[in-house]
Order: C-alpha cells, then sequence, then structure tokens
C-alpha cells in the first residue's frame, strides 16, 4: 500500500534532515544524489524545512557559478538548546549544546557525602541552570542524565539503590518540575557504551560488550544494535559475577564478593600497592586510574619490572569476568572502557585479549574505551539530542 502524500512528506523530511545530521550542510543537488528523490521533492522539502526553521542557508559551494543551486542548506544548530548530565556519587558534571551536539558550556560541582537530598537537588539543578545562562541556552529542550543504578524499563525512573545517595532518584523529579524541558534518564555504563559506539572504540559495530571500570565495576550489553537492559533494567550488572579468587560470594545486597571485589577502584589500588607501585593523580582522576597510566607508562620502557607484573595481574583479573561475558554472549568485542579502562589503553586491552584467547574458543577482540570518563557526559548528551530530534524532526 502506498504512502499517502502527508506521510511521504514526513519520511523524506527525516531523511534529508539525518543527512544533514550525518553529513553538515549540502547544496540541493546533494540530497537529490543522496536522497535520490526527484528534484521538485527535494526542492519543496528544503522549503518547507527552512519554514519550520530547522533548516537555513549556510554559505554556498565553492564552484565558480553561483546562485540558488551552489546555496548550502544545514541544520539550524541554535533551533533547540540540550544538557547532559553526568551524576556521580559525589558530583555531578554538565554540558550544554546546540541542537547539532556541539558544546557550549561546561562544569563540574562537588556534592558531599553530608548533603541533605533537598540542598543536593538545589546545588545540582543551580549548576544546569548557571551554565545555560551562561551559553545563552535558555530555556532547554532536552535533557539527558547519566547515573549510576538501575533503570526501570517500564517508567524510565531510576530505582532505589541501595548505596547510591537519595538526590539521584529525586533529580531528574526536580529537573522535570522545574524546566520545560523534556528528561530521560539512563544508566551511566549504557551511556557509555551509546558514546563509544557512536563516537570511539566501538564504531561501526552492532554487537559488543562495553565493561565499565571506575570506582566500580558495570557492563553495557549491546546485540544486534539495540542496548539490551534485561528484564529489570539490571543486564551488566557483572560487578556481582562470582569468580575465582574472592574470598566469599557475592549476596543480594552487596558485590563485595563478585567480580567488583576484584576489579573495582580500591582493588586496583590494592594490587597496585601490593607490587609497590604508586602515583599521583590528575585533576578529576581516580587513584585507581592514575596508578595504571604510570603502570603503561613505565611498562612501556625496556625494563618493566613491578609495572609489567602489575598490568599481568590486572589482566588475569579482568579475563575472569571477560571469559563469562564472551561464553555467555559471544560479543565478538569488549571494550575496557571508563577512566581505568582509558588509562590501560592497549597495553591492558591486549594482555586481557591474549588471555581470553587462551579461555575461550570464542574470538573476541579487546580494545580500549577511547572516550574515558567523558564517555557517560558524552552518551547523555547524546540521548538528549535525539529526543529533541524525534520531537523537532518530526513535522
Amino acid at each position: 500500500m502506498a504512502a499517502s502524500p502527508s506521510t511521504a512528506r514526513v519520511i523524506n523530511d527525516r531523511l534529508a534532515l539525518g543527512l544533514l545530521q550525518r553529513e553538515g550542510p549540502l547544496t540541493a543537488g546533494q540530497l537529490k544524489t543522496l536522497t535520490g528523490l526527484s528534484r521538485p521533492t527535494v526542492a519543496d522539502l528544503v522549503e518547507r524545512l527552512q519554514d519550520s526553521g530547522l533548516v537555513r542557508v549556510v554559505g554556498e559551494t565553492g564552484d565558480r557559478r553561483r546562485g540558488p543551486n551552489a546555496r548550502l542548506y544545514g541544520i539550524a544548530a541554535d533551533r533547540a538548546h540540550l544538557a547532559g548530565l553526568d551524576v556521580r556519587t559525589h558530583s555531578v558534571a554538565v554540558v550544554v549544546a546546540d541542537l547539532l551536539g556541539t558544546p557550549l558550556a561546561e562544569a563540574v560541582a562537588p556534592i558531599g557525602a553530608d548533603t541533605a537530598t533537598e540542598a543536593a537537588v538545589d546545588r545540582a539543578v543551580a549548576l544546569l541552570d548557571r551554565t545555560a545562562r551562561e551559553a545563552g541556552a535558555v530555556p532547554l529542550h532536552s535533557v539527558g542524565i547519566g547515573a549510576p543504578g538501575l533503570v526501570d524499563p517500564g517508567t524510565g525512573e531510576l530505582r532505589d539503590t541501595t548505596g547510591l545517595p537519595a538526590w539521584h532518584r529525586r533529580l531528574a523529579a526536580a529537573l522535570q518540575e522545574r524546566l520545560p524541558a523534556t528528561v530521560v534518564v539512563e544508566n551511566e555504563t549504557n551511556l557509555a557504551a551509546l558514546a563509544e559506539q557512536r563516537l570511539g572504540a566501538a564504531r561501526g559495530h552492532e554487537t559488543f560488550v562495553l565493561l565499565w571500570l571506575g570506582h566500580g565495576v558495570g557492563a553495557a550489553v549491546v546485540l544486534d544494535g539495540r542496548l539490551r537492559r534485561g528484564a529489570s533494567g539490571g543486564a551488566g550488572e557483572i560487578g556481582f559475577l562470582p569468580v575465582p579468587g574472592t574470598v566469599r560470594l557475592p549476596s543480594a545486597t552487596g558485590c563485595d564478593g563478585g567480580f567488583h571485589s576484584l576489579v573495582g577502584s580500591a582493588a586496583v589500588c590494592e594490587l597496585a600497592a601490593a607490587h609497590g607501585l604508586s602515583a599521583v593523580a590528575g585533576p578529576q582522576e581516580p587513584p585507581a586510574a592514575a596508578l595504571v597510566r604510570a603502570a603503561v607508562a613505565e611498562a612501556a620502557s625496556s625494563t618493566p619490572g613491578a609495572s609489567g607484573a602489575f598490568l599481568d595481574a590486572l589482566a588475569d583479573r579482568l579475563a575472569q569476568g571477560t571469559a563469562a561475558v564472551a561464553a555467555v554472549l559471544d560479543p565478538g568485542r569488549i571494550v575496557l572502557a571508563g577512566e581505568v579502562g582509558h588509562a590501560g589503553g592497549a597495553a591492558l586491552a591486549g594482555r586481557v585479549e591474549e588471555r581470553l584467547a587462551v579461555m575461550s574458543p570464542l574470538r573476541t577482540e579487546v580494545r580500549a574505551g577511547s572516550l574515558g570518563g567523558a564517555a557517560v557526559l558524552r552518551g547523555a548528551l547524546l540521548t538528549a539530542r535525539e529526543a529533541a530530534q524525534d520531537e523537532l524532526f518530526t513535522p
């Protein structure tokens, strides 16, 4: 059954907007070539999109012949403004961007563990408001929030999780109440996977697993191009995975006996200390990441010594968890992300891949995440942009 004229116009408009988003400014002739639409159809959709304020003339090609055919059309980046938030246990980071995702302003603020819930929420909201005003991005159209913990797949709300501050759950509701914006909440590791797939080490891969190595450990599962959340939103809670080398089993209330106890930040620091290693962390750098970064630099020398032994021991631990992931999911690629995975780089990823090749018959590449600790914020911004475009790109 043929689409109605109005439906065909919507499909064509979204096709053109998607091309302008991915390719940048294009002429009407280039849009005709890339879409396969007729010249009159392209002329009509360009006029519609200009009238809607989504597209404008942004320049001309360098061709000698000037005129309408040389005009370059691009998405009106200031048509809407977005924000991404990375909510950590003791801090919140904010980035404000235009409709194309170009950052306009960024800020971060600590929130102490002893801060009352409402005071913490007020501080986070004030940081977002101040950053948006400094960027000239008021009002915001969409806000993406990345937070630790489980997101209910039915309601989209952050679930109450033991050990996490109460202000995490309150923040999304407060932003929705106080801002005329769409607010989307997602687990931080899932957002990191989205960012690494679009911009980093998983680009071009429809199936992969991202292992987040930061203060804790988590995983995001992407199969056949879709993020898999599980029945309760808990897919990827790999910190609870029982593995050899722990003194006890994990429990329903804590993952201290699971994979977390081998590769979480505290465990990495203890392992480094056992090898006699120390390092000075940079600004906003977790101690575990600083230790891994220093070990990689020293191991690259002609006499790796204790640093090489430390990286080997850490790779042994990581291989125990990633081998279980490979055996169950066969992801083809595992990305070691987060601050620790990024700091380990190719040196740590290569060691883990070597061990997996011995432990599993399934070919699994291991790569270091390329976005580091910024992956969650980038993923939150991508989520906000998708929410805005879903609304604005539907005439």
